[in-house]
């Protein structure tokens, strides 16, 4: 083999993916598990390994909303550019034990402001606070940090749920996903059905695009809640 043939095939194997650990499979039948998505992308670099073309390694194109504020921009970008990165920031300050049940509402990469919030009160042993988690995606595969949130409704004042525009049936879902999951999108009749199941009066938590934050407003006002009941990131 020639020197050059040599750093050819270097350069491959580096380029080759890496084989999860098993600590990093949750075990709960997710559809992708992260070996599904391990195998996929190894058949792949096994393809483009052959034919030596490395384009094939890209596969799907990446997914942006294309409505978003924050896909355009980052969709604007070109080899070279910078970027400077504050927040996020939405001006909700939250003090443990502060409301007796919070419904949070989150589409997409709404669920970011989420998360610290959850996770504070996960961590606090003295904060009671109820949580009902709402996450709407297009689809199961799309859902974020899956593990997180599994871990996170491990706790007894944690509830999840998933709202898939894009599913067809619940049956191809993981089992363990079936009970929690709602196939559609975030209506009026399910936001009445959410907010009747909070074990307290819930104060709710809203972050998405800005179609999603204007219905889910709407739908809470219906549900019952007040003005001063919600907060809108």
């Amino acid at each position: 083999m020639s020197e050059k043939e040599e750093d050819d095939d270097e350069a491959w194997l580096q380029l080759r993916p890496v084989e999860p650990l098993p600590s990093q499979c949750c075990g709960s039948g997710c559809s992708p598990c992260v070996f599904d998505l391990y195998h996929r992308d190894l058949a792949r670099w096994e393809a483009a390994r052959a034919s030596k073309d490395r384009s094939l390694l890209s596969g799907e194109e990446p997914q942006c909303y294309q409505t978003g504020l924050m896909s355009r921009y980052v969709e604007s970008w070109r080899t070279g550019d910078t970027a400077f990165w504050r927040g996020p920031f939405g001006g909700f300050f939250y003090k443990p034990n502060q409301y007796g049940e919070l419904l949070m509402l989150a589409s997409g990469t709404g669920l970011a402001p989420m998360v610290p919030i959850l996770q504070s009160i996960t961590d606090n042993a003295d904060d009671e606070t109820f949580i009902t988690l709402v996450g709407c995606f297009k689809t199961f595969e799309g859902i974020y940090l899956k593990t997180f949130l599994q871990e996170q409704a491990r706790f007894w004042n944690v509830r999840t749920f998933f709202v898939l525009s894009q599913e067809k049936s619940l049956e191809q879902l993981p089992w363990s996903y079936r009970d929690k999951t709602h196939l559609g999108r975030l209506a009026q009749d399910l936001m009445k059905e959410l907010v009747g199941s909070c074990r307290r009066k819930p104060f709710a938590l809203v972050c998405g695009s800005a179609e999603f934050t204007k219905d889910m407003a709407r739908c809470l006002l219906c549900a019952g809640l007040a003005k001063d009941s919600y907060f809108l990131f």
